[in-house]
């Protein structure tokens, strides 16, 4: 059986960190110049401040998906509690082939992103900002769950 809770990422992080790596490999352009290496400590201490929202998938005890983002005024909008997205992940154990988690009939992405919105908005967040890759795209997801396409970004690689 899958579950899906909100944990504190201070009592997760050693279990998530096996696991950023294959994200990585998997997400991330620029791989030969830009090496993983996460502010652990920064992570921390914004979730000490109550300024992380860390959302895990487990099966039988093992993390099979998870959601990290920060919560906090946004510098336009300092009156209103935003989400924004970090990072978010699933095991490709759990994916079907359009990378939309399918198991005993519901999607394991929407369960994610159901518990994310419950406690978001338990918390006080008005807005949310969810990203996805171009090149794996979440995007239909987002437009399922009802969210505007607001921002496109550009990467660049400039070092050389």
């Amino acid at each position: 059986m899958i579950t899906v809770q909100v944990e504190k990422l201070v009592d997760c992080l050693e279990e998530l960190k096996p696991l950023f790596q294959p994200h990585w490999r998997e997400l991330a352009l620029n791989q030969e110049q830009v090496p993983l290496d996460p502010k652990y400590e920064w992570y921390l201490q914004m979730d000490l401040t109550g300024r992380v929202l860390c959302v895990v998938a487990r099966e039988r005890g093992h993390i099979v998906g998870y959601f990290i983002g920060f919560i906090d005024t946004h510098h336009h909008y300092r009156s209103t509690l935003h989400l924004t997205e970090d990072i978010f992940w699933l095991h490709p154990d759990f994916r079907d082939k359009d990378s939309l988690t399918m198991l005993e009939g519901d999607m394991l992405a929407q369960a994610l992103f159901e518990r994310v919105k419950l406690e978001a908005v338990t918390r006080g967040v008005k807005r949310a900002y969810l990203g996805s890759k171009v090149h794996r795209s979440a995007q239909e997801m987002f437009r399922q769950m009802g969210g505007v396409e607001a921002d496109l970004y550009f990467s660049f690689w400039w070092g050389g």
